[in-house]
Parts: structure tokens; sequence; C-alpha cells
């Protein structure tokens, strides 16, 4: 006869999955917060199909499943896999722990697919980041934890379910302090939908500092998908600068900026980005002597090519240790309400 003991011990236990994609990060995170890593099995099939199946029991366990909808695209633009791929293959393992009596499913999506497209700006426009949305809400997953999200309104209102959005303001601010030293130094955003997100990080490196950090923005105007705008406001001459953005596709948005901040008379020129897609294009941004140092995390796996073509100047700073740390909470080793306000 089984102790009733026991059995309530194992019905409110957790474990954490870590999808193919993201097994390094997910595996970091695990280890952070101090829960156990499921062993899983991953298929794929002629014609492009898969299959993920956890090979642990997770009947009356809250799961953790660790899984960037990133497409992994390479700098000279080879595909490997698609956000499409990261996103079935989430949603197909969600639903089966679920079918297999879990009592719950957190996805923990670093870099969350579509987000960039959250409303209608042409007649007519999808609204991408909601349906995405009703896909995560279909298959049973009851919360969503997800890092510097591009638009955290957008975020909060496309979702029913419990949604928590980390930002690694606090991790770059730690960063760049070391980095400017005593001088003048500015935060710059590369466009006005960025700026609170820049003047967060201004405040967070002034702190730091103890003195004061200026402020810019360059101009941009993107119509279909040519971008437009050269006008910087702000006072960049003899500052070393802070560019900071949520992710690196191409790469033009901050090669642009970095270019008008050292025709303003930057001294220096940092680019921080979380989410380094590195997509087909990159390759510019990633040699382009303007820039000093690229500072990224590891919410997605760097392709080797990137790191290739950037050499030293491209830093991966360790965001599964933020994500860890928000697991912990979740697990009530602290109030994840008090992290997200300490951000």
């Amino acid at each position: 006869m089984v102790n009733a003991n026991a059995m309530q011990d194992r019905a409110t236990d957790s474990v954490l999955f870590a999808l193919p994609a993201t097994r390094e990060f997910g595996t970091a995170v695990a280890q952070s917060a101090g829960v156990e890593l499921g062993t899983l099995e991953a298929r794929s099939f002629a014609g492009g199909e898969h299959k993920i199946r956890p090979l642990v029991s997770v009947r009356g366990r809250r799961v953790y499943v660790v899984q960037s909808l990133h497409g992994q695209s390479a700098p000279d633009g080879a595909t490997p896999g698609s956000a499409n791929d990261r996103l079935c293959e989430l949603l197909f393992f969600a639903g089966a722990v679920r079918d297999a009596g879990a009592s719950g499913v957190c996805a923990i999506a670093p870099y969350l697919a579509y987000s960039r497209k959250d409303r209608r700006t042409k007649a007519r426009d999808p609204a991408n980041s909601r349906y995405v949305a009703q896909l995560i809400e279909a298959v049973g997953i009851d919360h969503v934890l997800s890092v510097d999200v591009h638009n955290p309104a957008a975020f909060d209102n496309a979702f029913r379910i419990r949604a928590d959005h980390l930002t690694t303001t606090a991790l770059f601010a730690r960063h760049f302090a070391r980095r400017l030293g005593k001088g003048m130094a500015a935060v710059v955003s590369p466009d006005l939908g960025g700026g609170k997100r820049a003047q967060l990080l201004r405040e967070a490196l002034e702190r730091h500092l103890g003195r004061a950090v200026d402020f810019g923005v360059v101009e941009k105007r993107r119509s279909q998908g040519v971008v437009s705008g050269h006008q910087l406001m702000g006072e960049l001459a003899g500052r070393a600068v802070v560019i900071i953005d949520d992710l690196i596709s191409t790469g033009t948005t901050l090669q642009r900026a970095a270019r008008a901040c050292r025709e303003a008379g930057a001294t220096a020129v940092y680019v921080g980005a979380t989410h380094a897609l590195f997509s087909s294009g990159s390759e510019a941004l990633l040699r382009d002597p303007l820039i000093d140092e690229i500072a990224v995390t590891d919410c997605v796996p760097i392709h080797p090519q990137a790191t290739a073509a950037a050499g030293e100047r491209l830093v991966v700073l360790p965001a599964s240790t933020l994500v860890g740390e928000a697991v912990r909470c979740l697990e009530g080793h602290g109030s994840l309400t008090q992290l997200l306000e300490l951000q």
C-alpha cells in the first residue's frame, strides 16, 4: 500500500523540461532554481513533423517547460529551424504533459515569437501576438513567463491566463557600468518605441555610477520593410554611449543608431540587446567598426557564425540566472512580485 504522505509529496513537487532548441538555457535555469530537470525524448520524421514526450511521470506535478520561440537563422541566411517549429514543439509538449496528468503547466518562453506584430497597423492586418496567446491557452498552459517582450502592455493584454514579464535592465546596468568608467555617458534608444526601455536603463546606470547619465533617441520610421528617419535627439558629444534594444535581427536599426551617435561625437558606442536572433544580413552589424561591443543574453542560443564574425566584441550575459530566480519564487522560495519590482 502506498504511503499517503508520500503520495501527497509526489502530488505537489515540480519538474522542469528543457526542449531541444533551448536545452542549454533550460538546464541552467533548472540548476539555478533547484528544480528537477526532467528527461524527454525528441524525434523528427520525414516531412518535417516531430514529437517530444516526457520520460518521467508528470501526474499530479507542476510542470515548467523552457522553450525560446526563435528561428535558428544564421547570419549567412541558413535556417535549420523556424519560430513556427519552436512554437509547435512547445504546444505539442504542453498538451502531452496535460494529457499525462500534470497539475499545471508554466511555459517559460524567454523569447516570444510574433510579439512584434501586436497590433493592426494597416487594413486587415493580423494581430499575431493575440493568436499565439490563444494557441498557448488552448493546450492547457496556465502561466507564461517571458523576458523583455517587445511591448509589455500588449503582452499583458494578449493573455487571459497568468503572464509575467522579466526584464534584464539590472543585468545590462551592472555590465555597462563597468564599461563606462568615469567619463560622461549617455543611453540611447534606437527608436521612439524603445524610449521607456532606455530610460529604465539610464536610471539603473545612474544608481550604479552615482552620477547623471544623458539620454538620446534616434528617429525611425518603417513602412513595407523600408526603414527611414535620421534625426537624433540628445547631446552625445564627448560621451560614451549605450544603445539598448530588446532584440537584434538583421541589425540595421542598431547600425543606423550607432552611425548617428558617432556622427554626433560619441567617443564610444556599446550595443545591448536581450534577444540575439542574428538573422540573415546581421554580419554587417557584427563586423561594424563603429561599435565597440555588442552585449546580448543567453535567452536565444548564439549561432557560431555570429561569434566568429564579432569575435571578442560579442559578450553573452546570463539571463538564465534571472529566470531561475523567478522559478524559485514560483516554487515558494521568495516573492515573484518583489523580484519584478526590484528590476
